[in-house]
C-alpha cells in the first residue's frame, strides 16, 4: 500500500529518534516549535515580519513543508485507526467469541474508534488532502493468529494494537504541532488510546502499564510493538538508579517512529 511508505521520510527526524543527544533533541524540538510558529502564520500577516520577498519565500516554502509533514502523519494514523476500528467491528460481529461480561467494553472502545477514524478522514479533507482508501487487512497476519475463533488470540491482538497505538501517537505528536487544534485533538486521542490499552491489560491479567520491554504474556511476534521500552535514560537522567529498571521505564513510555508503526501494521495488511 503507498500509504504505509508516506512517513519514510519522518523516520528519519534525529529529535524523535534516539540517535540525537537530550541536548540536541530540545534544541531541534524547540527550532521546529519557531519554524511551526512561522509556518502557522497567514500569508498576509507573514509579509508584515520581514521583507516582502523574503517573507513570502520563507512562509511558502515553511507551509508547504510543514503541511506535508502534518498530513503524512494524519495519514498514518489513519491507517491505524482503520485497523482498530475493523478489528472490533469483526470482533464484536463474531458470534459468541467476546464473552458477554467483557462485550460492552469492546463496544465502547469500537465507538471511540470509528469517530476517530471519522475525525481524521474530516481533518485530512478540511486540509484539502484526499483521506487515504481504507486498506484490506488480514488479521491472522498470512496465518499466524486465529483472533475470531480464539478469544485469548483476540485479546492479545487488541493489546498489541492499543500499544502499538499509543507509541505511534507520541512519535507524531511533533508532526502535527504546526496546527495546535489537530495537536489538541491528536493528544486527546491518545490519552483514550492509552486508556484502550491499560483496560485490555488488564483484562489479561497484566499491569495496565509498559516495565522494559516486555509487553506482558505476549507471543513473540509482538515484540516490535515493544522495541525500546526499555529505556532507562530519560534527559540524561538514569531512571534505573533512584526507582530500579523496571518501575524506571514503566514511568516513561517511549515513541514509535513513522517506520515503526508502518512495520508493525503492514503485517496485518494484504
Amino acid at each position: 500500500m503507498n500509504i504505509l511508505k508516506l512517513l519514510d521520510k519522518l523516520s528519519n527526524d534525529k529529535f524523535f529518534t534516539t540517535e540525537a543527544t537530550r541536548l540536541e533533541t530540545l534544541t531541534n524540538i524547540s527550532e521546529f516549535g519557531k519554524k511551526a510558529a512561522v509556518a502557522s502564520i497567514p500569508l498576509g500577516l507573514g509579509t508584515l515580519v520581514s521583507t516582502p520577498a523574503k517573507a513570502e519565500t520563507t512562509t511558502t516554502v515553511n507551509t508547504t513543508f510543514f503541511k506535508s509533514v502534518l498530513t503524512d502523519a494524519l495519514q498514518l494514523a489513519l491507517v491505524l485507526e482503520y485497523l482498530e476500528n475493523e478489528y472490533y467491528a469483526m470482533g464484536l460481529a463474531a458470534g459468541t467469541l467476546i464473552p458477554s461480561a467483557d462485550r460492552v467494553v469492546f463496544m465502547q472502545i469500537s465507538k471511540h474508534e470509528s469517530a476517530h477514524v471519522t475525525f481524521l478522514k474530516n481533518t485530512l479533507t478540511s486540509l484539502g488532502v484526499t483521506p487515504g482508501a481504507k486498506p484490506t487487512f488480514d488479521f491472522t497476519a498470512g496465518g499466524n493468529f486465529t483472533p475470531f475463533t480464539d478469544y485469548n488470540q483476540f485479546l492479545i491482538l487488541a493489546q498489541a494494537f492499543e500499544d502499538t497505538g499509543v507509541r505511534a501517537y507520541k512519535g507524531q505528536a511533533g508532526n502535527v504541532m504546526s496546527n495546535k487544534a489537530v495537536l489538541q485533538a491528536a493528544l486527546q486521542i491518545h490519552s483514550v488510546e492509552a486508556r484502550h490499552a491499560s483496560q485490555v491489560r488488564r483484562m489479561r491479567a497484566n499491569k495496565g502499564w509498559i516495565e522494559l520491554a516486555d509487553g506482558g504474556n505476549m507471543p513473540s511476534a509482538t515484540n516490535p510493538v515493544y522495541a525500546g521500552e526499555g529505556n532507562i535514560n530519560q534527559a540524561g537522567f538514569n531512571t534505573s538508579t533512584a526507582f530500579g529498571a523496571a518501575a524506571g521505564s514503566a514511568a516513561y513510555d517511549e515513541i514509535l517512529t513513522g517506520s515503526d508503526a508502518q512495520a508493525i501494521a503492514s503485517l496485518f495488511i494484504v
